[in-house]
């Protein structure tokens, strides 16, 4: 069977870049797991812009990709001061650099990519409520141009 839950899955941040941006050069990354994760990443991978060509005399659109980016979501997480990948996802929220994720599925595939952490908020909800955090994640591609780094088990 090769459809699996969410429950299990890890979403882990590093600081350092990979040598290569390769499996084996994330693989050999030392990464830090972000504690208390209560809701992942909804939807994250590549996302072409669209661009019409409408020619007047055929009156047909024609379709094709143009620029992309890599799409990122929120994390959700309950608040742990002394959570270490909780502290360093907040050290990048501060930070305009690229940090590393590995996103570990229950069955061992790893979803690889740079990103950078664009928001860190705070939340206080109801009397019945833990105090949550989300963690905004924009991932990015290296200079090279590459992006998310899937390594599926066999």
């Amino acid at each position: 069977m090769t459809i699996q839950s969410v429950a299990g899955t890890k979403f882990k941040i590093s600081a350092t870049a990979p040598t290569a941006f390769t499996a084996a050069g994330y693989a050999a990354l030392t990464f830090l797991t972000i504690g208390e994760v209560t809701a992942g990443l909804d939807s994250i991978g590549r996302e072409y812009a669209v661009i019409e060509h409408k020619p007047i005399d055929t009156r047909a659109v024609q379709i094709f990709k143009g620029s992309y980016s890599e799409t990122g979501g929120t994390l959700t997480v309950a608040l742990d001061t002394d959570d270490a990948g909780q502290n360093l996802a907040k050290t990048a929220e501060k930070s305009d650099a690229d940090f590393y994720f590995d996103v570990e599925a229950q069955n061992g595939d790893h979803y690889y990519f740079p990103a950078k952490v664009m928001s860190f908020k705070r939340g206080f909800g109801g009397v019945d409520d833990i105090v949550s955090a989300s963690i905004e994640i924009r991932p990015t591609v290296s200079k090279a141009g590459i992006g998310m780094i899937e390594v599926l088990t066999p």
